[in-house]
């Protein structure tokens, strides 16, 4: 490859970065179609992650709703339940089980109580105005689900005849066959049934792109003929949006939060990113941003591991970008530790050190239109800084409601200042409380992964 002299490199990478960003949030795009039309009560929710089996002593739906009351004072609106169907013996990992294993699609698990535990789990959700969503595993079974022997033809098979597993690892799970219409019959129907049974206002689907994305929009507009369901997909592909679901993972994000608290990625990747996706999904599309969550949190290690002193930093920026929010059991407890996956493992709770901060984030996401999801919310306008590596800034606008985060994403203090439109006005801290006049060029001081968020009206 040719080398050419490193100030050549920089000046044509910083052409090509500003012709992409101007293209990106400047010239109006063609509208990526989408046929969902999500529930009004998602508009401006926070969604959080309950671990059943570690979030109590007990592990059971009746000491988790105890926490209910804590959730919604918190500002909690959309809970999503980790699976509850019995987990398979045959094949098992550990001594609980992966949760992902599922031997009954239309149980409970008895570890967790009964059915009459979960419906009154979510009736008192519902009293409270809250919402609950169950976890979903459509690609695969548990070795001892009655499917193998009832329908063997409804799963994958290798060229020997025998069932095989959906990934080498998951030795635990035996993979289903979409191509099969009495599967997706089937499949459909006991969607249909947890919605009506239990009251259940929507699914997150566990890893959705290995199941054919013609089933979901086949199942999904059927289950929006009971009510108007919330659906997550643990995909993060832009077709995902087009009939079936709500909501996608923000993968990418996630990552590159990982790759900036290494120092491998500067802040400009944001921008990046965000001009990227504003191309690649509908206007309306959800995007769920996190810091942690199960799979994360046991495999990858929790946020304060991933993102050491930045965790706090990274997570205010889940709430400020376009898109809704995740909290995973623990994390408003600043918990510390990965959980285990096929064993008990009970979370240490102390006293909920984080509660009022995650609380602060979640009033502003739903106070302010500047934040909601999708065409709800106001667009992300960027904001200019010489310290573009280490400094994100941007404003959210939304009619006369405005939102003005600045972010140091770097562990070195820093002075700057920050330049762009709609910034003239009077802004209050969302965490302080105190109230500023900014203007273009108004300086900031930041400490080491420092943020200041300011709500103006």
């Amino acid at each position: 490859m040719t080398r050419y002299p490193f100030l050549i490199v920089i000046v044509i990478t910083g052409l090509v970065t500003a012709a992409f960003l101007l293209y990106a949030f400047c010239v109006p795009k063609k509208e990526i179609p989408s046929a969902v039309v999500h529930p009004e009560w998602s508009r401006n929710a926070t969604i959080y992650e309950v671990n059943i089996r570690q979030y109590t002593p007990e592990g059971t739906f009746a000491a988790f709703e105890k926490h209910l009351p804590r959730l919604k004072k918190m500002g909690v609106e959309i809970l999503w339940l980790m699976p509850v169907n019995p987990i398979g013996i045959k094949n098992r990992k550990g001594s609980l089980g992966s949760y992902y294993s599922v031997k009954d699609y239309l149980g409970v698990n008895p570890e967790y109580g009964t059915l009459s535990d979960l419906k009154s789990l979510v009736k008192e959700a519902h009293n409270l105005g809250m919402k609950v969503i169950i976890d979903w595993v459509a690609n695969h079974t548990s070795w001892d689900n009655n499917l193998i022997t009832e329908h063997p033809e409804w799963y994958t098979h290798d060229a020997a005849g025998n069932i095989v597993s959906p990934v080498k690892d998951w030795t635990d799970a035996a993979d289903l066959d979409y191509n099969q219409e009495g599967l997706r019959e089937y499949m459909k129907n006991a969607l249909v049934y947890w919605v009506k049974e239990a009251g259940v206002d929507g699914f997150r689907c566990d890893v959705a792109g290995m199941l054919p994305v013609s089933f979901w929009n086949w199942a999904v507009p059927e289950l929006r003929k009971i009510k108007p369901v919330f659906m997550l997909a643990e995909w993060e592909t832009p077709e995902m949006h087009e009939q079936a679901f709500d909501m996608t993972y923000s993968w990418n994000l996630y990552h590159l939060m990982n790759q900036i608290a290494k120092g491998e990625r500067t802040a400009a990747g944001i921008d990046s990113l965000l001009a990227r996706e504003d191309t690649t999904y509908p206007k309306d599309a959800y995007r769920m941003l996190f810091t942690s969550n199960h799979d994360e949190n046991s495999w990858n290690g929790t946020e304060y591991e991933r993102l050491g002193e930045g965790a706090k930093c990274f997570a205010v920026l889940t709430f400020t970008l376009p898109g809704m929010p995740l909290i995973y059991t623990g994390q408003e407890a600043a918990f510390n530790r990965r959980l285990k996956f096929f064993d008990k493992d009970t979370v240490s709770w102390d006293n909920y050190p984080l509660e009022n901060f995650y609380a602060t984030l979640i009033r502003m996401k739903r106070e302010n239109p500047a934040l909601w999801c999708g065409k709800a919310g106001g667009d992300l306008l960027p904001l200019k800084t010489v310290h573009g590596k280490q400094v994100f800034a941007f404003l959210r606008v939304k009619d006369q409601n405005r939102v003005l985060a600045v972010f140091n994403l770097s562990p070195n203090p820093i002075t700057f200042q920050v330049h762009g439109k709609n910034m003239t006005g009077t802004f209050q801290d969302v965490f302080s409380g105190e109230t500023a006049q900014i203007e273009d060029g108004t300086a900031f001081i930041l400490g080491p992964w420092g943020y200041r968020v300011m709500e103006g009206r």
